[in-house]
């Protein structure tokens, strides 16, 4: 699994690091919360464990940022407070799982287990997108319930532009997203694709954006009048 881990506290950071990485695990290491902030908007994981006392942001205003995206990973709140008032506030700001200081390592890898097999058999059915839903199985575009008309090559590049919104995709990952991997499709289909795309959008408050030479990201919950 891949794991991003936030804590500023050296040597429990170490500590965790360490321990996951024995078993197997591939952790990312933050120690800022604005730091993480950017970090979780471009990159992905299975699981992220975040402590609540971090400098430049604080791991509950991180978790809320997170669930208000949309963003489903798991997270694992770490925290000194123990109190039944403070372990609600954290579970909800949308944490899965909560950790009081001191805790085992056994404890931390047992809950990330637990995390995994419910992960495992819940796989997501929809994706929320501004005031779109994307339905996955089978891919359909709602508003307040009601069918959004686009055609399947670019439902599909939208799931993959929604996954997480924000991250760039290359101009290969949205054409294996239509084609399959292999593909000898011509790069400059995914343009016109885009082109069609952001004029059904546009009135949804969503907008492509274009990277030059990097890709294309989507940007959800922006001003309808600047489409």
């Amino acid at each position: 699994m891949k794991i991003t881990l936030v804590e500023d506290n050296i040597g429990l950071r170490k500590g965790i690091t360490y321990r996951l990485q024995d078993d197997g695990h591939t952790v990312d290491v933050l120690t800022d919360g604005l730091q993480a902030s950017d970090f979780l908007v471009q990159e992905t994981s299975d699981v992220v464990i975040l402590d609540i006392n971090l400098p430049g942001q604080n791991g509950l205003e991180l978790l809320r940022e997170l669930r208000s995206r949309n963003d489903p990973r798991p997270v694992i709140l770490l925290s000194a407070r123990s109190s039944t008032r403070e372990r609600i506030e954290g579970l909800d700001a949308g944490a899965d799982d909560y950790l009081i200081k001191p805790f085992s390592m056994d404890e931390l890898a047992a809950r990330i287990r637990a995390l995994a097999r419910r992960k495992a058999v819940a796989p997501r059915k929809s994706i929320a997108i501004g005031p779109l839903f994307l339905d996955l199985e089978p891919l359909q575009l709602r508003s307040n319930g009601i069918p959004v008309e686009m055609p399947r090559r670019e439902l599909s590049i939208l799931a993959c532009l929604a996954d997480p919104i924000g991250r760039i995709k290359s101009k290969d990952q949205l054409l294996t997203s239509v084609y399959g991997t292999g593909s000898d499709t011509d790069e400059q289909v995914i343009e016109v694709y885009i082109s069609r795309m952001r004029k059904r959008l546009g009135p949804y408050g969503l907008r492509i954006v274009m990277n030059r030479g990097i890709g294309y990201k989507l940007v959800a919950h922006i001003d309808v009048s600047d489409c």
